[in-house]
Parts: structure tokens; C-alpha cells; sequence
């Protein structure tokens, strides 16, 4: 798999709004496109989303299965480890405590894996008691494939490689299991309020 380079650009900001996290910077209206890799694109008749690993019963949407669980609409902030941060954005989709609901969860870690072979891992806790979702929708639209369309993982309060893009499943795992950025040296966990960039941030 191709890397793109860091990226970290600086850019002054006169934003002292208490919602930017230290080292951040607001970007305002624009939605900046980080990628590894090229822009998966897996046609809706293929695409399925599922939920494996240290589960009692494996669960497996088709797309209009997804569509047609029930769906949240959220407004967050989101912020990038290339620092760059984004108010009040608008998704929809549904939450990841529905999607484990009937799976019978037996670990404490997940580690979410898309199109393209990219993964993250994240505690449970981080994507449990209504912190993450699988969303399809930004600000009313369909998801475009340049930000993770068809279906992204959404998790605000972690850096954003944490929401991963083109997302096709989440394995429960019994232990912690680094992902992909992890790999590379980024932070296991990703708190932009504690500056967890990098391992040992």
C-alpha cells in the first residue's frame, strides 16, 4: 500500500473557540481529503458490512439491510492529526451500539477494516454508549467516496484516522490489536485533547 506523507502543514488561525483541541487549527468550510492509498470505490450491489471475531453470532448487512436499520442524526466536531479541525458537522447513520446489539460481544477491543485493506483498532468503550456510528450521509448528502463513501466509522472524540474511511466491518478482538497508522507509530488510542499523536504522546 502506497503512504502519504505526514502532511502536517501549519496554518495560523485566530480561533480561540474552547472546542479546539491544543495544536489544532479550524479549517473552516473547507473538508480537507487525506488518504493511503487510492479511493476505493465497491459497488452498492457489493457491498456489505459485517461484525466477526470474539462474537456469539456473526451479523452481516447487505447495503439496503444497513439502510434500513435504525439510523441517528449527529452533529459533531471532528479533528485530524494533521491538525486541522472542523465544527459542527453533520452525518448520519447508524450507531455502533445497534450494529453490536444482537452480536453477542465476548471481547474488549475492536478493530475496524475497510476497502483497501486499511484498519484501526479501538477499546470498546471508545465505540460503545452512543460514541461512535457508521454513518452514509454527510450534510444531507450521500457520502462522497473521497471521504470514506460509501459508509465511513465515525468516532469524534478520537482523531479522525480513528473514523475509518470505506469501513466494511468491525472484529471484536480479546486484546488489543494495533492497526494500520498504529503500525507506523501513531498513537494507539488517538485523545486529540491529550495531543495523542504519536506513541509516546
Amino acid at each position: 500500500m502506497a503512504l502519504v506523507s505526514r502532511g502536517f502543514g501549519r496554518r495560523r488561525s485566530a480561533t480561540t473557540d474552547d472546542r479546539l483541541p491544543p495544536g489544532q487549527y479550524d479549517t473552516g468550510d473547507q473538508f480537507p481529503v487525506l488518504s493511503a492509498g487510492p479511493t476505493p470505490r465497491t459497488p452498492l450491489a457489493e457491498w456489505d458490512l459485517v461484525v466477526r471475531g470474539e462474537v456469539a453470532a456473526p451479523q452481516t448487512w447487505t447495503w439496503e439491510e444497513f439502510r434500513e436499520l435504525p439510523r441517528e442524526s449527529v452533529s459533531v466536531d471532528i479533528h485530524c492529526v494533521t491538525k486541522w479541525s472542523k465544527f459542527d458537522t453533520r452525518w448520519e447513520g447508524v450507531s455502533v451500539d445497534t450494529l453490536l446489539a444482537d452480536a453477542g460481544v465476548e471481547g474488549s477491543y475492536v478493530v475496524a477494516f475497510s476497502d483497501g485493506g486499511y484498519t484501526t483498532n479501538l477499546p470498546l468503550d471508545d465505540v460503545t454508549g452512543g460514541r461512535a456510528w457508521v454513518v452514509d450521509t454527510y450534510d444531507g448528502q450521500p457520502l462522497a467516496p473521497e471521504h470514506g463513501g460509501p459508509a465511513r466509522l465515525l468516532v469524534p472524540h478520537l482523531y479522525f484516522w480513528k473514523s475509518a474511511k470505506w469501513v466494511r466491518g468491525l472484529s471484536v478482538r480479546p486484546r488489543n490489536e494495533p492497526g494500520f497508522w498504529e503500525t507506523f507509530g501513531y498513537h494507539d488510542r488517538g485523545d486529540p485533547w491529550r495531543e495523542q499523536r504519536y506513541s509516546g504522546d
